[in-house]
Formats: structure tokens, sequence, C-alpha cells
């Protein structure tokens, strides 16, 4: 359902889409004086011990727009995400739409291709996505432009996308009652997190922030993931209240060492780093997903 409708242009309407399974958060955006709209951050429901991949939530998303005669013009992604996997090339199929990343991407695949052996055929270059955004670009959905961040820290290649008085961070913040996202993968890192916080942190207080995630933080029953850059200043538990950059470094490093991969990384990177698809099918005709023994 839309989280906030009015007709101005500063202030975008948003539909969110909370997925359990994965705890995931996506994302329409639309142009509130045109038809136009985009998809952030998408997600394909894959179920690990069957190795099956399904279109439902996706086909919610498409049902959402098609009913409401929107035109999706973009399927943008935040970063390559690790604990989900992405469903942007089936909805361009069926809606049309660019898919679109951070320009740093190919630090992640070059990463990330090396660990998967994902072969020469595995273009390291972007070149799978249709459009790569840099700090400080811009495109338009409809009439709206949207601002793009760079905000690496938790991988190389996050990126905020700012439209009006909202914001969609990825996985830079929690709710203010979780803190902040782990900068502990291959090319993350606390100090780079801690600057792209602050990058954040510096738009309009009244800025509306879209997480990728949520968790529930112990206490809390129901899941959350909007807030405010007012809020997040003043209450987050690991950077409100003008917490140092070193402090920060600190605690996160230390938490850091004592998480665990999410569950779906190793299917998730493999699929995303190519724009959400799968890896070539083998000489049978099938797909497969490689498991990296003792590399991450």
């Amino acid at each position: 359902m839309p989280d906030h409708q009015n007709p101005g242009i500063e202030n975008p309407e948003v539909l969110s889409f909370f997925d359990e399974a994965t705890n995931a958060a996506c994302y329409i955006l639309k142009d509130p004086t045109s038809s136009a709209c985009a998809v952030i951050d998408s997600i394909l429901d894959f179920d690990l011990a069957a190795g099956r991949t399904q279109t439902r939530h996706a086909d919610n998303l498409i049902s959402e727009i098609t009913s409401r005669g929107w035109s999706l013009e973009w399927v943008i992604e935040t970063h390559v995400h690790a604990d989900h996997l992405s469903a942007a090339p089936y909805l361009a199929r069926e809606l049309g739409g660019k898919i679109a990343i951070g320009s740093n991407i190919d630090t992640v695949q070059e990463v990330f291709g090396k660990i998967f052996n994902a072969g020469t055929e595995f273009q390291m270059d972007g070149s799978q996505f249709d459009r790569l955004f840099t700090d400080g670009d811009s495109f338009r959905i409809g009439n709206m432009q949207v601002n793009v961040m760079h905000t690496p820290g938790h991988t190389p290649a996050c990126v905020t996308y700012v439209c009006g008085d909202v914001a969609f961070i990825g996985d830079t913040l929690f709710m203010p009652d979780f803190g902040t996202s782990r900068s502990d993968f291959p090319g993350g890192s606390a100090t780079d997190l801690y600057h792209s916080i602050q990058k954040i942190l510096a738009l309009p207080d009244q800025t509306r922030l879209f997480l990728c995630h949520d968790y529930k933080a112990p206490g809390r029953t129901e899941f959350c993931w909007e807030t405010t850059v007012a809020v997040q200043k003043q209450q987050n538990i690991h950077v409100g209240g003008g917490k140092s950059e070193q402090d920060f470094v600190a605690f996160r490093t230390a938490r850091d060492a004592q998480l665990s991969m999410p569950k779906l990384i190793i299917p998730s990177i493999q699929v995303n780093m190519r724009a959400g698809r799968m890896p070539p099918a083998e000489d049978d005709g099938k797909l497969y997903l490689k498991v990296p023994i003792n590399r991450l």
C-alpha cells in the first residue's frame, strides 16, 4: 500500500513492499504528475534448499503497476545485494525499463568474479546494466529529477537515490534501534561507511529515508523500513548523537568480526553481479550456481 500520496513533485509517491523471508524492502517510486515510475531493489523469490526461483514478489509489483496504468521507466539497485536475488531482468522483460546501479559495480564484479571463478566470458565492466550512475549524476522518472550519491562502505558500489523529500539509502543505515550495516564484505570499509552515513545525515532533517532491510530490534514487534534524517541523527544507536568516526569504526569492526555470512550470499552475489541474471548455462543446457569453498 502507498506510504504517502502527495500531489507535489517534492513529495513523490512511494509504495513499499516488505519480504519477511529475506527481511528486505522493495519500493515503487512514482511521479505524481505522470504515469512514470521506477522499482528500487526488487526481489526474486529463491528456495535455497531446492535451488528453485519463483516470481511471486515481482508479480505483485507488476500487478500494482499495471492495475494503476503506470509505466515502468527504471529498475534500479542501491547495491549488489548479498541477502536476496534481484528480479530486475524479469521486471524489465515484462514491463520495460532500464536496469541501473552504481558505477563502482566493476570493483564488485572484479572481486567476486574471481571468488566464483566466473570465467573469461564474464565482463567485469558493468556492461550487464543499462546505466551506471556516478556520484552527482541525475536522471528523470517522468517529470521528477533523481539525484545520485555514492555512499560506499557496505560495498564499494553502494549508491543513495534522492528524489524530492525521499531518499533510498540501501544498506547504509537500518532503523535507529538497529543501527548500521556491516562493512566486512570484500571491498567494504567501516571508515567509508561512516563518511557515507554523514552524507546522508546532511540531507534536510525532514527527508524520509527508505531502508533495504529490517530485522526488528529486540523489544520491537513490528517490521519498519522508513525513518527520517532527524530521527536517525538523534536516535541511531551506532551513529546518533554525533558519535565520532574513531568510535564508530572501532565498534563496527569488532561487531562485524562476530557476524556470520548471510544465508543467501552465495546465490545472491553470483546473480546480482550479473544484473539479476543467472550464470550462463553449462554444456547440458542447465543453469548452475557455484559454492566456493573457504573463500568467504
